[in-house]
Formats: structure tokens, C-alpha cells, sequence
């Protein structure tokens, strides 16, 4: 007998004997029904998450002489058309909107990655007195709901001039509490051997974090800024109360002015929403390669 057969795990008897049919990652088999059942709930998942969002879609491509409040709607459009989109363009000034919410995520993005990496580096590497102290008053912060500090944020801004601005409406949450747990947990899972023949070659603490701690949580960067720009480009109240001149309205507000309108519309207001959501999915595409890798790099552990 080789070495190779020796140290190789012997498979339980009931695995040897049952080769054919599914079975689990550890080759074990699976009963048929509970591989129906799996799917079952899968498919069920699939169509309570993305089923509003292709309803929505069937509906602004829906033309007017399409009936789409009959008994048995149909989901598939007759004709499909595109005019409902402009439509929205002609209603309200959805592209100004569509600028100002541009400018608010690409700020958030850009605040949140520096100040989570910076902050998150420091808690993780550096050690400085009220390290332990400052990292339980970041999960502190996570339950504190944002409803019951809106007043003084609000108080704050105009103390400072900055109401009815788009600084006013990035400035609070230009670094998120939950992006800094994120990338600290990232930095902590980095050897420290690596960092230290670093410090040894003579590299300081910017050149550490610039050229080696950095290029290593990648992944957890690109789960920040999809968090980041989420945020920004989802939030409703905030804006809703900050801002004051239509004309720096972000989409969000913008589409709500749309709906109260033109209610009766659904195909308009399906229209809207399709132009709301189309950039979360473009960025998400665009980045879901690092998303799931940094999930791993960044998760929060007990």
C-alpha cells in the first residue's frame, strides 16, 4: 500500500456504496425530495426578491392603451415602448435630480472610503491610549437609530450654514460607524509578519498603510463604497428635510414629487423608479467580484 493510500480518509460505508445520485459537498447523499424542496424555497426567495423590481419594469415599458389594472394583468407588454421614460424627463427635471444625487454618492463614496480605512487602520495596527474605548463606541453607534439624532443634525447644519446645501446633506454620514467596524476587522485579519519586515526595511506608519495594508483589503473597500453609495442614493429623509430649493433636490426627493402628481400614472412612476435603481445595479455589477471577496476580509466577529 502507498503512502499516498495510507494517509487518504477512508468514505463511510453508506457513501461507498451509493455513488450515484446527488449528494452534499462532503459526498454524502441527498434524499430527492429535500433536493426538490431546496430549489422550491429557492425559487420562492428568487420571486419575492426580484419579482416587484421585473413587475416594475414590465410596467414602464407598458404603452398607454394597455389596460394594466385589469383582473388577469399580463406581464409580458403588448407593446413595448420607451416613451414613458422620456415621459419622465418631460414631467419633472429627473436629470438635474439624477446630478445632484450623483454628486452626494460620489462624495460619500469617497468620504467614507478614506475616513473607514484610516480609521479602521488605526484601530487595528496603532495602538494609542482609549484603542479598546473608541472600538466599543463605534458599536455603540450602530444602535443608536438615526430618527433620534435628526434633530440635532439638523440643529447643527444650520449653526453651521450649511442647510439647504448638497455639504449638508453628505456631511453626517460622511464616514459610517459600520464601514469603520468593517474595515478594522479587515486590517486584523493581515499578517502581522508582513507589516513587520516592512518596519524592519524601514517603512513608516503611512507607507505600511499606503503600499501594503491597503492593496490587501481591496475587497473590503469595494464592499465600503457599495455600502456608501447605497446609502447616499437610497436616502429619503435626510434630504427631504435638509434641502429647501427644488432645484438641488436629490432623485429620491424628486421622484416622490413625481408620484404625488401623477399617482394615477403607474406606468410614469414605474418609469422613475427604474431610473432610481438602474445605477445600484450597474455598480454592483461592476464591482461584485470584490464585493463577495470582501465580505469575507471585513466581517464582523464576535
Amino acid at each position: 500500500m502507498s503512502v499516498t493510500e495510507k494517509t487518504r480518509p477512508e468514505r463511510p460505508a453508506a457513501v461507498r456504496g451509493r455513488r450515484s445520485g446527488p449528494t452534499d459537498r462532503d459526498g454524502r447523499p441527498v434524499r430527492v425530495w429535500e433536493l426538490v424542496l431546496r430549489y422550491v424555497l429557492l425559487l420562492v426567495v428568487l420571486a419575492l426578491t426580484i419579482g416587484p423590481f421585473l413587475w416594475q419594469v414590465s410596467t414602464s415599458l407598458k404603452g398607454p392603451t394597455e389596460d394594466i389594472y385589469s383582473s388577469t394583468p399580463s406581464f409580458l407588454p403588448e407593446h413595448p415602448t420607451l416613451h414613458n421614460y422620456a415621459r419622465v424627463a418631460e414631467t419633472i427635471p429627473v436629470w438635474d435630480y439624477v446630478l445632484n444625487s450623483v454628486k452626494v454618492a460620489v462624495a460619500g463614496v469617497i468620504t467614507n472610503c478614506v475616513g473607514s480605512a484610516l480609521a479602521g487602520y488605526a484601530l487595528a495596527r496603532l495602538r494609542f491610549a482609549g484603542r479598546r474605548a473608541l472600538t466599543l463606541v463605534f458599536l455603540l453607534a450602530l444602535l443608536v437609530p438615526v430618527e433620534s439624532i435628526i434633530i440635532a443634525q439638523f440643529t447643527t447644519m444650520r449653526e453651521l450654514g450649511l442647510n439647504n446645501t448638497l455639504v449638508g446633506v453628505v456631511l453626517p454620514s460622511c464616514v459610517s460607524a459600520l464601514n469603520v467596524l468593517l474595515m478594522r476587522n479587515a486590517f486584523l485579519n493581515l499578517p502581522h509578519e508582513v507589516e513587520e519586515a516592512a518596519y524592519v526595511d524601514g517603512a513608516n506608519v503611512w507607507q505600511r498603510f499606503w503600499h501594503i495594508a491597503l492593496p490587501s483589503v481591496k475587497g473590503t473597500l469595494a464592499v465600503v463604497a457599495i455600502f456608501a453609495f447605497m446609502f447616499a442614493w437610497d436616502d429619503f429623509l435626510w434630504p427631504l428635510i435638509v434641502l429647501n430649493d427644488p432645484s438641488k433636490f436629490t432623485l429620491t426627493i424628486g421622484l416622490n414629487y413625481l408620484h404625488g402628481t401623477f399617482a394615477n400614472d403607474q406606468r410614469l412612476v414605474a418609469a422613475g423608479t427604474i431610473i432610481a435603481v438602474a445605477p445600484l445595479i450597474v455598480l454592483f455589477a461592476c464591482l461584485q467580484r470584490y464585493f463577495f471577496r470582501g465580505v469575507g476580509e471585513g466581517a464582523v466577529k464576535g
